[in-house]
């Protein structure tokens, strides 16, 4: 299985208690918690996340 390649917002903090998150794009958007990477992800179609960035 191929790895996902994450990137992490460009709005992050320089420190480790800032919240933050991290997005992954294949044939989905995935997005987790920077802080918990074996967490949750939220998953959405990318039509869903252009509407999503664009508001």
């Amino acid at each position: 299985m191929l790895q996902d390649s994450w990137r992490k917002s460009s709005y992050s903090g320089a420190t480790v208690d800032d919240n933050c998150v991290e997005v992954a794009f294949s044939e989905a958007v995935r997005v987790r918690d920077s802080k918990n990477t074996t967490g949750p992800t939220l998953t959405f179609s990318p039509e869903a996340w252009r509407e999503f960035v664009s508001r």
